[in-house]
């Protein structure tokens, strides 16, 4: 049986391993819930990542499907611990959903957790340095709060879900600038094929060849590179019916 520390530290290194060519951030945020509620041992937790402004784009996983719903929705109603959290991108602290303040601020979260059977609430800021990227939201059932020791560890686990997420989101635009510079590499030779083609068959120094099928290009309201790709395998020869 591994020990409460081994658990943590398989936590950890379970959040670092999982960029991949397929990471799945839904997932991720599923598997950092899960984690939370294995470590620190609340009732239920819930990981929201925003993406866009106003709760669009928002993606979010939970240990229960009914808190990932809820912080879907709570996303949508702009309110909720999740929500605040995020955009203080402070620690919110342990507190019980049907105190006045809570009802107050989230009406529709503290009604739906409660109904969900759970009576307090915190959040820990997904942040690295100023940048807050979303919120890991701690639920329990227990009259007892959430203590400091508790907080002080989930945030731990926050932290290292957010170096995670951020680091996959830098792969990911590199990965994109990539693939722009590879296909812009492979247009290039497209087209420097075409022009010397042109240049030889039509008797043309390589300059007006391409201004040549530049020309072709815009009068047919075609891209360049279909052009030149026609015409390196033989299938266009811009110009040379009209010589």
């Amino acid at each position: 049986m591994s020990t409460p520390d081994q658990r943590l530290a398989d936590t950890f290194v379970a959040l670092a391993q999982s960029q991949g060519d397929a990471f799945d951030s839904a997932g991720f945020l599923t598997k950092l819930a899960h984690h939370s509620v294995e470590v620190l041992g609340v009732g239920a937790a819930g990981a929201v990542l925003v993406t866009a402004n106003e709760g669009k784009g928002t993606q979010a996983g939970a240990s229960h499907p009914g808190v990932e719903r809820l912080e879907l929705d709570a996303a949508c109603w702009l309110e909720g611990p999740s929500y605040d959290c995020h955009c203080a991108g402070e620690l919110l602290t342990d507190s019980a959903l049907d105190e006045p303040q809570a009802r107050s601020c989230w009406p529709q979260y503290s009604a739906r957790a409660q109904a969900l059977g759970f009576i307090g609430v915190a959040a820990l800021p997904l942040r690295c340095q100023d940048e807050s990227v979303g919120a890991l939201v701690l639920l329990r059932k227990e009259s007892i709060s959430l203590s400091a020791d508790v907080l002080a560890l989930g945030q731990s686990l926050a932290d290292a879900a957010t170096v995670a997420l951020l680091r996959e989101r830098e792969l990911a635009k590199s990965r994109i600038l990539t693939a722009q510079l590879e296909h812009a590499l492979s247009s290039r030779v497209v087209i420097e094929q075409a022009k010397g083609i042109l240049s030889v068959r039509l008797g043309l120094p390589m300059d007006t060849a391409f201004d040549l099928m530049r020309r072709y290009t815009r009068s047919h309201h075609l891209r360049l590179t279909d052009v030149a790709g026609d015409v390196v395998a033989r299938r266009l020869i811009p110009g040379l019916e009209e010589m």
